[in-house]
């Protein structure tokens, strides 16, 4: 773990890697840093010699906002009831791939 003059941690940054272009990025672990740029620098080190990295996106931890396990029934409940959001509601034009 990195350790500042004064003894205390660097920030946690979430690390997120995309392989292919068009793909989504996906959360591949943390790395401290004291600045994005170095984030960005771990990152690459450690996540990138992993396979084919064409991109990384650094978040300091810190800044992630996340629902809680408690919340999961009242959060997530008002979509159940919304059938007009499903996709079996639309007819898709044609040349258009469905996947």
């Amino acid at each position: 773990m990195a350790d500042d003059a004064n003894g205390s941690q660097w920030p946690l940054w979430e690390v997120f890697t995309q392989e292919t272009s068009g793909a989504p990025h996906e959360h591949a672990g943390s790395v401290h840093a004291v600045d994005g740029e170095q984030a960005l620098q771990n990152a690459r080190d450690v996540f990138g010699r992993r396979g084919k990295v064409i991109s990384l996106w650094v978040v300091p931890t810190s800044a992630m906002v996340a629902s809680s396990p408690s919340d999961a029934g009242p959060f997530f409940d008002p979509g159940s009831d919304k059938a007009y959001r499903h996709p079996q509601f639309y007819k898709a034009p044609r040349g258009v791939r469905i996947y």
